[in-house]
């Protein structure tokens, strides 16, 4: 499934949880879910869905990489977002229970976005543990 998406601004979080949850089947006893973002300027995390703290990543991301001063700059002035983004990674792998994510009890599906506004493309995949 993919989950299609407009960011609003250029360095913020989106909560996916909910749009993840409802991609995974119901009748998955037991597996693991995937959640990719295909680009190269975003990237997703698992982190509490609470408004300060998202605030307090995106400083934190804003604060630990520079906006301007790298060589890539040259090219398109998005150095910054590529090197957050590369951070983080395009990625996570969450475990599937009884047809649910198996996630800690404040942990949600974030979207970190470093390059917007942007359309965004998100993949979620779902396996099947072939044990079950």
């Amino acid at each position: 499934m993919q989950i299609t998406l407009e960011t609003e601004q250029r360095l913020t979080t989106v909560d996916l949880t909910d749009r993840v949850a409802d991609a995974v089947s119901s009748d998955i006893d037991r597996g693991l879910c995937t959640v990719f973002v295909a680009h190269t300027t975003a990237a997703v995390l698992l982190q509490e869905d609470e408004a300060r703290l998202r605030t307090d990543l995106e400083d934190f991301f804003a604060a630990l990489v520079p906006d301007e001063g790298h060589a890539h700059d040259q090219l398109d002035g998005n150095a910054d977002s590529h090197l957050r983004a590369s951070i983080i990674g395009p990625s996570v792998t969450i475990p599937v229970e009884n047809g649910s994510l198996a996630m800690g009890t404040w942990q949600s599906v974030l979207l970190a976005e470093f390059d917007g506004p942007r359309t965004r493309t998100v993949s979620v995949t779902t396996v099947r543990d072939e044990a079950e």
